[in-house]
C-alpha cells in the first residue's frame, strides 16, 4: 500500500478507516480473552512453586474476576465522565501493570494483588470495548463490528492456549503471565490514534468534532444520523440511572441482567477456566491436556467468525436461541460422559468432543451475542452506567462460578455439576424467546425510541 493510500485509509477516505478503529478497539477483547485462557495453564505450574490450600487455589484462580467486578462498576460511570477512548487508554496501562505484578511474583499474596489488577482492567475492557465500537459503527454492520470484541476474546483465548503450550514443558508460568504486557502494549499504542465516540462527543455538546468523526467513518450523508442523534439527546434531557427502573426502561434491565448471568451459570468460563484440569481427569497428562485445549480455543475463534457471518442477517435472537438450544444438549451429554465409571480412552476423546461442541454453541450465540445486545438497548445519556451495572453482574456470576466449580466437581461430582449447568442453559433458552427482543439493522437512536412508544 502507498503512502498516499495510507494516508487515504487514515483519513476514513476510502470507508476503511472504521474497520480498522474497530479492530483496535477490539483488541480489548484480545486482553479479557488472554487472562481468560493464560491462567488455566499456568495454574498447573503456579501449584508447583507455592503451596496452597483448596481455598486460595480458588482465590488465585477467580482473583481476576474480583477486580473485574470493581473495574466494570468504576468504569461504565468513568466513560461517561471521560469518553469511551479515554477509559480503553486506561484499561491498557492498568492491565501492563497487573501482567508484570504477576510474573515477578514472590509470593501468593502478589500474584493475588497482580489478578487482582489485570481483573479491573478486563473489567475496564469489557465493557467499554463493546460500547465504544457500537456508538462508532454504522447501523447496518454494527452487529459485526461490534461482535469483532467478542472474536478477539476468542482469538486471546487461544493465544494464550498456544502461549502456554509453548511453555509447559519448561514450566514457565511467569512468563505465560508476563506475556499479557504484548497487547496491552499494542492496544496503547493503537488508540493513541483513533477517535472519540461521536455520540459522547455530542452529548458533551462538541458537535463539530462529533460531525468530524461520522465523516471519517461514513461514506455518504452524515446529516440524518446526525438529526437522530439530537432528536434523542433532546429527549433524553435529565435522564440519570435512576431511570433504568422506569416502566420504559426496565424490560432492558431485566434483559441485560438476565443475560448476564445465563452466560456465566451457564458454564463457559468454568470450561475455559479449568479445561486442562477437566481433560487431566480423562487420563490426559498435563501437556496433552493443554494441546487438547488449543484445539477447545481454535473451534471457538471459528464459530465465532461464523457468528460475525450471520448476526446482522439472521438476527440476535435467531443465533441465541440455536445457540442455547445447543448448550443444553451438549451439557447433557457431557454429564453422561462423566457419569460412566473410570473415564478413559475413548471417552476422554468423546469429552473432548463434546466440550469443542459445547464452546461451538456458546460461542454463535451467549458469547457475542450479548455483549452486542447490551452496547444497544440502552439510551446514550445511561448507556456507560447500564453497561457498566450489567457487566458487573456478568462478572459476579463468573466469579460465582469459577469459584465453586472445584468445590461442585469434589461435592456433587463433574457430572452432576454439568447436569446443573445445563438446567441453567435450558432456563436461559426459555427467557430468550419471551423476553429478548430483534435489534439487527436499526440504529441505537431507533432502538432507544421504540423503547420509549412501547411504554407510551
Amino acid at each position: 500500500m502507498s503512502t498516499t493510500s495510507v494516508r487515504s485509509v487514515l483519513r476514513g477516505g476510502d470507508g476503511s478507516f472504521i474497520y480498522i478503529t474497530s479492530a483496535l478497539a477490539a483488541l480489548n477483547g484480545l486482553l479479557f480473552g488472554f487472562d481468560t485462557g493464560i491462567i488455566s495453564g499456568a495454574f498447573l505450574f503456579i501449584k508447583d512453586s507455592f503451596v496452597m490450600s483448596p481455598l486460595i487455589e480458588g482465590i488465585v484462580m477467580s482473583g481476576a474476576m474480583g477486580g473485574a467486578m470493581v473495574g466494570a462498576a468504576l468504569g461504565g460511570r468513568l466513560a461517561d465522565v471521560l469518553g469511551r477512548r479515554r477509559m480503553i487508554l486506561v484499561g491498557a496501562g492498568v492491565f501492563f501493570v497487573g501482567s508484570l505484578t504477576m510474573a515477578v511474583a514472590p509470593n501468593v499474596p502478589v500474584l493475588v494483588a497482580g489478578r487482582l489488577i489485570d481483573g479491573v482492567a478486563i473489567g475496564f475492557a469489557s465493557m467499554v470495548g463493546p460500547l465504544y465500537i457500537s456508538e462508532i459503527a454504522p447501523p447496518k454492520i454494527r452487529g459485526a463490528l461490534t461482535s469483532l470484541n467478542q472474536l478477539m476474546v476468542t482469538v486471546g483465548i487461544l493465544v494464550s492456549y498456544l502461549v502456554n503450550f509453548a511453555f509447559a514443558d519448561a514450566g514457565a508460568w511467569r512468563i505465560m503471565l508476563g506475556a499479557g504486557m504484548v497487547p496491552a502494549l499494542v492496544l496503547a499504542i493503537g488508540m493513541t490514534k483513533m477517535p472519540e465516540s461521536p455520540r459522547w462527543l455530542y452529548e458533551q455538546d462538541r458537535t463539530d468534532e462529533a460531525r468530524a468523526v461520522l465523516s471519517r467513518t461514513r461514506q455518504g450523508d452524515i446529516e440524518e444520523e446526525l438529526d437522530d442523534i439530537q432528536r434523542v439527546v433532546e429527549k433524553q434531557s435529565g435522564t440519570s440511572v435512576r431511570d433504568l427502573i422506569e416502566p420504559w426502561l426496565r424490560p432492558a434491565l431485566i434483559v441485560g441482567l438476565g443475560l448476564a448471568v445465563f452466560q456465566q451459570v451457564t458454564g463457559i468460563n468454568a470450561v475455559m477456566y479449568y479445561a486442562p484440569t477437566i481433560l487431566e481427569s480423562t487420563g490426559f497428562g498435563s501437556v496433552t491436556s493443554i494441546l487438547a485445549t488449543v484445539g477447545i480455543g481454535a473451534i471457538n475463534v471459528v464459530m465465532t467468525v461464523v457468528a460475525i457471518s450471520l448476526i446482522d442477517r439472521v438476527g440476535r435472537r435467531a443465533l441465541l436461541l440455536v445457540g442455547t438450544g445447543g448448550m443444553v444438549a451438549t451439557l447433557g451429554v457431557l454429564s453422561v460422559v462423566f457419569y460412566v465409571p473410570g473415564l478413559s480412552g475413548a471417552l476422554g476423546w468423546v469429552a473432548t468432543g463434546s466440550l469443542m461442541a459445547f464452546v461451538s454453541f456458546f460461542a454463535i450465540g451467549l458469547g457475542p451475542v450479548f455483549w452486542l445486545l447490551i452496547s444497544e438497548i440502552y439510551p446514550l445519556a445511561v448507556r456507560g452506567n447500564a453497561m457498566g451495572l450489567v457487566t458487573v453482574a456478568n462478572w459476579g456470576a463468573n466469579l460465582l462460578v469459577s469459584l465453586t466449580f472445584p468445590i461442585l466437581t469434589s461435592g456433587v461430582g463433574t457430572s452432576a455439576t454439568f447436569l446443573l449447568f445445563g438446567v441453567s442453559s435450558l432456563i436461559a433458552l426459555v427467557f430468550t424467546y419471551q423476553l429478548v427482543p430483534e435489534t439487527k439493522g436499526r440504529s441505537l437512536e431507533e432502538i432507544e425510541m421504540e423503547l420509549r412508544e412501547n411504554i407510551a
